[in-house]
């Protein structure tokens, strides 16, 4: 049993930091504690760790204000792209106009932008409370995949946007902001080709809440001194 205890303590360690999990082990060994005691220690240093992290107002915004709204605009988004295409590839299927075509066009282009932008903003600020946010968006996509009922379609069609959050995500845990005209570039895009479609009845009135994360990059990137490494 105490060997089981210590396998315990050393599995709730790699919750800590690798610095902070040494000198957590090493002092239970100097104290001579025992292993059901360590365990309760380290799990309630680790309680404490975590609470600490959500007093600030990142680790909110990015879970609930935005990873898991935002999962079920672009589920909408990924589910309305693969129908169109669908439409469009099917030779049995009558052809679409040119204006549905360039719609159709627009709608890719925001779906790959809106999610590397979302991704981004996700992994910069919550860094060490990623997997709430990683639940935050699993959460809307498994109740939407329960109720997925397209028969032409299959369900994967609704996480097209996975992918390119994904590719956000990696790049915000690399670095909290980007060069500002890269930033400028992305926001201006987004919102112009936001203002086509919607012109075009081409999105719902809640999709103008993806523009957010686009414009905040915008306000927190940096300017071109001081930044070395591409994000692209």
């Amino acid at each position: 049993m105490t060997n089981i205890g210590w396998s315990l303590v050393d599995v709730a360690s790699l919750l800590l930091e690798s610095e902070e999990r040494e000198a957590v082990r090493g002092d239970l060994e100097e104290i001579n504690e025992g292993a059901w005691s360590g365990l309760l220690d380290v799990l309630g240093l680790i309680v404490r760790r975590e609470a600490a992290l959500w007093k600030s107002w990142q680790p909110w915004l990015a879970a609930f204000g935005l990873a898991f709204p935002s999962s079920f605009l672009l589920m909408g988004l990924s589910l309305s792209v693969s129908r169109t295409s669908q439409h469009w590839i099917n030779p049995q299927a009558d052809g679409l106009a040119m204006g549905s075509a360039w719609l159709l066009i627009c709608h890719v282009l925001l779906l790959i932008g809106w999610s590397w932008s979302g991704g981004f903003v996700v992994g910069s600020l919550s860094r060490r409370t990623l997997w709430v946010s990683i639940a935050a968006t699993c959460s809307p996509c498994l109740f939407c995949l329960t109720r997925f009922g397209v028969q032409s379609l299959p369900p994967v069609c609704l996480f097209l946007f996975l992918a390119p959050a994904i590719w956000g995500v990696r790049q915000g845990l690399r670095r909290t902001r980007i060069q500002l005209s890269w930033a400028v570039i992305l926001a201006a895009l987004v919102t112009v080709l936001m203002v086509f479609t919607w012109s075009n009845v081409g999105l719902w009135a809640l999709n103008w809440a993806l523009l957010w994360p686009a414009w905040y990059m915008v306000a927190t990137a940096r300017s071109n001194d001081g930044w070395k490494k591409r994000v692209w």
